[in-house]
């Protein structure tokens, strides 16, 4: 008994011994130029980024804040991604169980039946044989190479890139809400707009018939005004069908049927933060579906460490012991105890290539998910450069916008005293009023446009999320 104690004793130190020759290597991120990742004219070292605002300092508007936090709660995408996390939280779990041994239970009980003619059954007697037998199995297996180490490592990654992934979908959420309900107040500026043109498009329909009358002008002046008037019309509806449109994308974003949503004004909006871009650097620890990309990286560099340790021999330890008879009344005594140790190391020599198959594949996964990270940083460059060069271009026609707005309502308003004074043409009226309301519609655009680029902005450099 104290030998088969001493073998054991011997066996565990060996294998605690041979652990510390660890072969599975650790993981450095790869060196990733993020230099001039985004176009900015001026060459900044401020890490103050507008991506470590609270969305609630950016969207100042307590209703559009409330959709946020309705949409973060019941948002079906983001209830999925909560399930994502949970199974992969519970695949973690398992990783880190994998260090430690396995032990199960069974019972079981075999009756045999010999054949009188078989070289048994000829020397017994009886040849009806039961068996009961309780047994308990310990198995453990030693991480002499860091085969289990490096499984635990890529799945604590694969949680860490699924947490990750949920925080790039609250991002994405967050935009699109903030986006939509935008959309909306600008739709019903538009509406005001259009709205209070038709008024003085009926007007308009009434000083051409009197100006008819008076043969200042024709039947076709008096035809294309009231076109205009019905075109005005169109505008409307289809500005108010977008509205519908839009409520139920906002609706579907929280998580709700379809339905009205109350909102603010688009005027009363106050969406001006001061842009600060932060170093590009940063978007490696602000953008979610960046670190999502390294850590999908780790996981699969981890399991290119399993698969190589897989050539390497492994060393296994199963302990079975129980109670074993052939008489139950017998089952349970001290002489019906049995027990038995199996060890040893097994190195695999030919199978059929598996292993060099599977390693082969581990690297090129691997290969692939650097390539993979590498393409997530230069998406993120680009999406702040788009963003910021649309929120600059929208702020200067925004100016200019103002200017054409304002000279095509006076022309507007002059070509209408023109016409009652027989000094302008039908013509020359429609086309300054087309223009006009154009303008006015296009202004209420970009101001939207502006707000979005903001948001999008926001989005690219990684914020909402923290």
């Amino acid at each position: 008994m104290k030998n088969k104690i001493y073998k054991i004793a011997l066996l565990a130190t060996t294998a605690i011994v041979l652990q510390s020759c660890f072969v599975a290597k650790d993981y450095k991120r790869p060196e990733v130029k993020t230099a001039n990742l985004y176009r900015n004219e001026a060459t900044t070292t401020d890490t103050t980024s507008l991506a470590n605002v609270s969305w609630e300092k950016i969207f100042t508007d307590p209703i559009l804040q409330e959709y946020i936090r309705k949409g973060l709660q019941n948002n079906l995408d983001i209830r999925i991604a909560m399930q994502n996390i949970a199974a992969a939280e519970a695949t973690m779990k398992q990783g880190k169980a994998g260090f430690f041994p396995s032990f199960s239970v069974g019972t079981d009980w075999t009756h045999q039946e010999l054949s009188k003619n078989s070289q048994f059954g000829a020397i017994v007697r009886n040849t009806s044989v039961d068996q009961y037998q309780l047994t308990g199995t310990l198995s453990w297996e030693a991480d002499i190479w860091g085969k289990i180490r490096s499984n635990k490592r890529a799945a604590n990654a694969v949680f860490l890139q699924t947490t990750a992934a949920n925080q790039a979908i609250k991002t994405e959420l967050i935009a699109n809400i903030a986006a939509t309900y935008y959309q909306l107040l600008s739709v019903d500026e538009q509406i005001k707009v259009a709205e209070e043109t038709l008024i003085n498009r009926n007007k308009s329909v009434e000083t051409i018939i009197q100006l008819k009358k008076s043969g200042s002008v024709t039947e076709v002046g008096v035809k294309q005004t009231e076109a205009q008037k019905y075109a005005t019309e169109i505008i409307i509806a289809d500005l108010k069908n977008s509205l519908i449109i839009l409520e139920n994308t906002l609706s579907t974003l929280l998580g709700e049927p379809s339905a009205k949503i109350d909102r603010g004004t688009f005027e009363s909006q106050k969406l001006q933060p001061t842009i600060t871009l932060g170093v590009p650097a940063q978007l490696l620890r602000n953008r979610p579906d960046v670190i999502a990309a390294e850590y999908n990286l780790i996981s699969n560099f981890e399991l290119t460490n399993v698969a190589k340790n897989s050539f390497y021999p492994t060393l296994k330890v199963t302990a079975t012991s129980g109670l074993q008879s052939i008489d139950l009344k017998e089952w349970f005594s001290t002489n019906s105890i049995f027990a038995n140790i199996v060890t040893g190391l097994t190195q695999p020599i030919f199978n059929q290539r598996q292993l060099k198959t599977k390693y082969e594949i581990a690297k090129a996964n691997q290969e692939k998910a650097y390539l993979q990270f590498e393409q997530s940083l230069l998406k993120a460059g680009k999406e702040v450069s788009d963003a910021l060069a649309q929120y600059n271009n929208e702020t200067k026609k925004i100016l200019i916008r103002k200017n054409q707005v304002d000279v095509l309502t006076k022309a507007a308003s002059f070509s209408d005293e023109l016409l009652t004074y027989g000094l302008a043409n039908y013509l020359e009226v429609l086309t300054s009023k087309n223009d006009a309301l154009n303008a006015k519609l296009s202004l209420v655009d970009n101001k939207f446009q502006q707000y979005k680029a903001i948001i999008q902005l926001y989005k690219a450099l990684g914020g909402g999320w923290q």
